[in-house]
């Protein structure tokens, strides 16, 4: 009878052994799924940072620039890709016009993008890609660009010029 008195006993203590096992299977699967859903959940539903850029960039002194005489400066600028932050090198053509305005232009073609430089020669921007050709004001001369070069923005600071961002000719009309 003795036997029969333990056997609910020790079925009781199988049972809570069996529960306690139980539960720390479910609690450490519910702490993984916590440690790798939490990062996904913020990674998904926390918006990235817009690409954005230094806001005016330092050339170098207004007085190194020659009127009329377009001159191909080089510049770094930092920009921001959702979390990376980049360091570019980027280049820019400077032109002061005898008023002392001064514009800067885009270093890429308005028709696929190519590498242009100036023709001292002609007088001229000329693309070596498909030949095209833009005036000393970036207008298009010749050739399949369909537009005239993108500009950057330009101001004067205390006898600096600086740079801000790129605009193609609709956003300058807009």
């Amino acid at each position: 009878m003795e036997e029969l008195g333990c056997a609910p006993q020790a079925a009781r203590s199988r049972r809570s052994r069996r529960g306690f096992f139980q539960a720390g299977i479910l609690g450490l699967g519910a702490a993984i799924a916590a440690a790798l859903g939490l990062p996904a959940l913020a990674y998904l539903l926390t918006p990235p940072k817009s690409g954005q850029q230094d806001a005016w960039i330092e050339i170098g002194e207004l007085n190194k620039f020659a009127a009329g005489a377009p001159l191909e400066v080089a510049f770094r600028r930092n920009r921001t890709d959702a979390w990376k932050v980049v360091s570019e090198k980027d280049t820019a053509w400077v032109v002061k016009r005898a008023d002392g305005g001064v514009t800067a232009f885009g270093p890429q073609c308005t028709h696929l993008g190519c590498a242009y430089h100036w023709d001292d020669g002609r007088q001229q921007f000329l693309c070596p890609c498909h030949s095209s050709l833009f005036r000393i004001d970036g207008s298009v001369i010749s050739g399949p660009a369909p537009r005239p070069l993108d500009r950057y923005e330009t101001k004067v600071e205390n006898g600096k010029l600086m740079l801000g961002r790129l605009e193609t000719l609709s956003e300058r009309r807009a």
